[in-house]
């Protein structure tokens, strides 16, 4: 068999194949990777495997039941409540938040992102990004990373709130 270099090359290009099949070692089923993030995110958000995994414990729970059962995610959006939200993405578990400024200074906007790391109720559970935009008279504009002491602000601000949160919801089950 190893006489013929077709055989051989058969042989090792069928190796090499078997090698690339996507196959879970515990189930013995094949394996589909999605490469669209989008995608990725809406069937884990079917499945109940995303970042907070089953929550709620049922099979068929979706995304409302996700935003009325974490904490962070509602003390979030009752923290920032002020600053206009862009885009919540609860199976992503991320929330952007659009540019922002107050009525005496006009020229500063700044713009929150958080990101939902665990579920637990403590600060290392969510990333706070934010950045600052300020334009001159002229409309040119130039933005940049806030400092960590702003974000941890707004990070403490939303932990207090869970917090609170977290004591009602306690009460109310007593």
């Amino acid at each position: 068999m190893f006489k013929n270099p077709k055989n051989t090359i058969f042989l090792i290009f069928f190796i090499f194949l078997l090698q690339c099949a996507k196959i879970d070692p515990v189930t013995g089923e094949k394996v589909n990777i999605e490469p669209d993030p989008v995608k990725k995110a809406r069937e884990n958000a079917r499945s109940g495997s995303g970042l907070f995994g089953d929550i709620g414990g049922k099979s068929g729970s979706n995304t409302f039941e996700f935003a009325s059962s974490n904490i962070l995610w509602r003390a979030t959006l009752k923290s920032l409540d002020f600053i206009p939200l862009n885009n919540a993405d609860y199976s992503g578990g991320i929330i952007v938040y659009d540019w922002y400024s107050d009525k005496e200074n006009s020229n500063e906007q700044i713009k929150l992102t958080v990101k939902f790391l665990s579920s637990e109720l403590k600060s290392s559970s969510i990333e706070i990004t934010s950045h600052k935009k300020t334009c001159d008279t002229l409309g040119k504009c130039t933005i940049k990373k806030l400092d960590d002491n702003f974000t941890k602000e707004i990070k403490d601000s939303i932990i207090n709130t869970a917090r609170i949160l977290k004591i009602e919801e306690t009460k109310k089950q007593n």
